[in-house]
């Protein structure tokens, strides 16, 4: 890609320098708290005071109310929480805006609702060349496997092309097949899986790279429309309350469009609200001689509140389709070791070749590391960029951790890792119960979302969602990760791994100051004198309440440098 053609010139701003409390009245000011601050000096406070787009007091009200002038904003909190704004450290906004436009089947849960879901959307837009979204369950299929058949019969004469809700596998009808030119003959790529019928043909469902077999044919969405996904997924998160992300995906990867054109044009057009760290993407198929080109995006693409600063690599795939790379062979449906361990993308040996060059260059790296083997992987690949190049502040940082082998644990606080953890997953579900635990066995399945012993051991916790592998809601999260059940579930639903709670506390500073820290954005995530204003209004207190309804609690206002970005109509 030719920079220089897509990519503004932009420059940093200079870093706003804070002012005392006198000079001046404040721009902002929120009253008669409560406001949780995550700054663990002063942890509570009832009032706080914003000029420009930085806080200059943190207090009790007495100590703030000298502030208010006559063109003073003052929000009064009346008992309601103010909290730091939430940061994603691990979001797809571009593709996640523009399924919302496409055939969205993230809100059904059945194969019946999909049918009609999938009709309706044909139906609706017969001209569409091609009929493409996503968002399906696996559970809602024997074994996880759609077949072409199903869509065949709903959208005969047009091809269709569905991602799963993790986006590590598609669906395809035979017209979209038949296009690709898949036969019984076609052999599996290196990084995927064609599944099967009983005949050896296609059976319609696509895992891992082999997606990249009948994506490659899609148009691309225009300029235009994926600026209008990122902006649509911007407000969505603003209203969720989340004011910066890392965006895990920053360029063309396997099933998905490139990304940076959208955020290069939101940011020249002045409408990229939040802060956005990208994580530019690793072409598995290549090697380190990729490494110059991300240098150049890296400096072209850094500036305003876009910075391209870390480096995305996909270590493994997923537990449901038994692509999460293991250290021990995945079990079959009758509890007997099967002859596939998962995928490891990209050899290990070359893995800390590359971690340890892009550490030296200052990059962060963002792994994808679901199973036990890719988090061993991914550490020690960090292990080797730290004997090599010493503890350098580049915060790698592993996303997912389903399996952790307990001898991993502590690597994590030792290495400077950082635990990246998706806390919806953290619970009994159908995907769980049904696709996850009988294959892995008892004793792995014990290992799963480890997050209190990462927690225990020192590590640092951030907190992302992946949206839109699923929901976008810090609040729901932070419910997962605090009761361990979806919330969804009765209090009397069994807990999943009880033991590897964590507390609101905790969770709410990873969802906050830890992906802060993993963002380097360090003058946000906390509320105290200096920061940047990104702040947020909850309806309630979830901290006064039982942990069972910390999922009832709404977002009312969300602000990014003391600029109300999203308001609710009851705010």
């Amino acid at each position: 890609m030719d920079l220089s053609t897509t990519v503004d010139p932009e420059p940093t701003p200079e870093a706003t320098t804070p002012d005392s409390p006198g000079h001046g009245p404040a721009d902002l000011v929120f009253l008669s708290g409560p406001v949780h601050t995550v700054d663990p000096a002063r942890s509570r406070a009832s009032a706080v005071a914003v000029r420009g787009d930085r806080i200059v007091a943190v207090g009790h009200d007495a100590e703030v109310r000298d502030l208010i002038g006559p063109a003073t904003d003052v929000v009064d909190l009346r008992g309601k929480l103010l909290i730091p704004g939430f940061q994603d450290a691990h979001v797809h906004p571009v593709g996640g805006g523009l399924e919302l436009a496409q055939c969205d089947l993230s809100a059904a849960e059945t194969a019946d609702a999909y049918r009609e879901l999938i009709a309706s959307y044909a139906a609706a837009h017969p001209q569409a060349p091609w009929i493409t979204g996503g968002g399906w369950s696996l559970e809602a299929f024997p074994g996880g496997m759609p077949t072409r058949e199903f869509l065949d019969a709903l959208v005969p004469d047009r091809p269709v092309f569905l991602v799963n809700r993790d986006h590590h596998g598609g669906w395809a009808n035979s017209v979209a097949l038949e296009r690709a030119g898949l036969t019984s003959r076609t052999p599996d790529p290196a990084d995927g899986r064609i599944e099967r019928d009983a005949d050896g043909r296609p059976s319609g469902m696509l895992q891992e790279g082999a997606m990249q077999l009948v994506a490659d044919l899609i148009p691309q969405p225009t300029l235009a429309e994926q600026t209008a996904g990122l902006l649509r997924a911007q407000r969505l998160l603003h209203g969720y309350g989340v004011t910066a992300w890392q965006d895990a995906m920053l360029g063309r990867a396997p099933g998905m469009v490139d990304t940076i054109p959208a955020y290069v044009a939101a940011r020249r057009e002045g409408k990229l609200t939040a802060r956005v760290t990208g994580a530019l993407w690793w072409d598995r198929a290549r090697g380190a001689e990729q490494i110059p080109e991300l240098l150049e995006q890296r400096s072209v693409l850094t500036g305003g509140r876009l910075r391209a600063t870390s480096v995305k690599i996909m270590q493994d795939g997923i537990a449901e389709n038994h692509t999460a790379a293991m250290l021990s062979p995945y079990l079959t449906a009758c509890g007997c070791a099967s002859d596939n361990s998962g995928i490891s993308f990209i050899d290990p040996e070359a893995l800390r070749s590359y971690v340890t060059r892009l550490d030296a260059e200052g990059f962060q790296v963002h792994f994808h590391a679901l199973g036990d083997r890719a988090v061993r992987e991914a550490l020690d690949a960090v292990e080797a960029a730290r004997r090599t190049n010493g503890l350098r502040d580049t915060r790698p940082h592993l996303a997912h951790l389903q399996v952790v082998h307990p001898d991993d644990i502590p690597r994590f606080r030792r290495l400077g890792a950082t635990a990246n953890i998706q806390a919806l997953w953290a619970a009994h579900e159908p995907q769980m119960d049904e696709l996850t635990i009988p294959f892995l066995g008892a004793q792995r399945a014990a290992w799963q979302y480890p997050f209190g012993d990462l927690l225990r051991s020192g590590a640092t916790l951030a907190a992302g969602s992946d949206w839109p592998v699923s929901s976008p809601d810090p609040i729901a999260a932070l419910h997962v990760a605090v009761n361990r059940r979806t919330p969804d579930d009765p209090p009397s639903t069994p807990a999943f791994l009880p033991e590897q709670r964590i507390d609101l506390g905790a969770a709410l500073a990873a969802y906050t100051a830890g992906s802060a820290y993993a963002n380097h954005l360090d003058d946000t995530g906390t509320i105290q004198p200096g920061k940047l204003a990104d702040l947020v209004v909850l309806d309630r207190d979830p901290f006064d309440g039982p942990d069972e309804e910390i999922a009832a609690t709404r977002v009312l206002q969300t602000f990014v440098g003391g600029s109300r970005v999203y308001a609710a109509d009851n705010a």
